[in-house]
């Protein structure tokens, strides 16, 4: 499934550790609190999990949004956008 995962972190040790985190699982990133690829179920949970144990939760946001391949070609990219073709159905192996 493909995931958009957005935050809005106080800290810059949590920030960091999440961005870290997102990249161990594959997706790339489209801002710098953005990151967008494609997880298993199971690797999604796992994310959530993961992102959980380091953030505040009286104080950061985090979401995440799924997205079938459909909707991502839907999307509309204006400016300096990410390549679509960056995002595939493939899944990636996983290293922590």
């Amino acid at each position: 499934m493909i995931v958009w995962v957005l935050y809005d972190i106080e800290k810059d040790k949590s920030r960091n550790k999440i961005a870290k985190l997102c990249k161990q699982y594959g997706l790339y990133r489209v801002q710098f609190s953005v990151f967008l690829g494609t997880v298993s179920a199971n690797e999604k949970d796992e994310l959530k999990l993961a992102i959980e144990a380091h953030i505040n939760t009286q104080t950061d946001k985090v979401y995440i949004f799924p997205m079938n391949k459909s909707e991502l070609k839907e999307t509309i990219l204006l400016g300096q956008a990410f390549d679509q073709k960056l995002i595939t159905d493939e899944i990636k192996t996983l290293f922590i």
